[in-house]
């Protein structure tokens, strides 16, 4: 399965153009971009970003159609994974019990926890697909060394 497009990282195409900022929605705005830019046939790509008086996940930067502006912890596939933090892969996201359905085109969804080293939880990186069984182990790994590249810059 292709995963990025040309040989590089997603990493490496956000800092190219946005180690210097240190603005924590601006980053995420264009974490956002870059992931729907360089990350094949997804068709939504955004953070929820913790709540800390209610403990929601609250919709942050995204790319992609609208969505559920607030999600509660343990509450479909984003609030499944706060939770536990552990990375998700849903193949079939209408198989998911709970599943929480913004565009009707999507049929499979990663969801990865954005967590400090020292514990801090700061939210959930979401991406759809419109192609069943979209993500594998690859994608998650490279979505995983996005995250910490995110972290040193929000």
């Amino acid at each position: 399965m292709t995963e990025l497009k040309a040989d590089t990282t997603l990493s490496k195409i956000f800092l190219a153009a946005h180690e210097t900022e240190k603005d924590k929605i601006a980053n995420l705005a264009n974490a956002a971009a870059v992931l729907m830019q360089f990350v094949p046939d997804i068709n939504w790509a955004g953070f929820y970003l913790l709540e800390k008086g209610s403990g929601d996940l609250v919709l942050g930067p995204f790319q992609g159609l609208s969505a559920t502006p607030r999600i509660k912890q343990d509450s479909g596939v984003v609030g499944t994974t706060f939770t536990k933090q552990t990375l998700t892969i849903v193949p079939d996201v209408h198989q998911f019990a709970g599943h929480i359905a913004c565009d009707p085109a999507s049929n499979s969804e990663i969801a990865l926890p954005i967590t400090r080293k020292n514990g801090e939880k700061i939210g959930i990186l979401d991406i759809d697909s419109p192609i069943t069984n979209r993500f594998d182990q690859q994608i998650a790994l490279d979505l995983e060394n996005f995250i910490q590249t995110l972290l040193a810059n929000i």
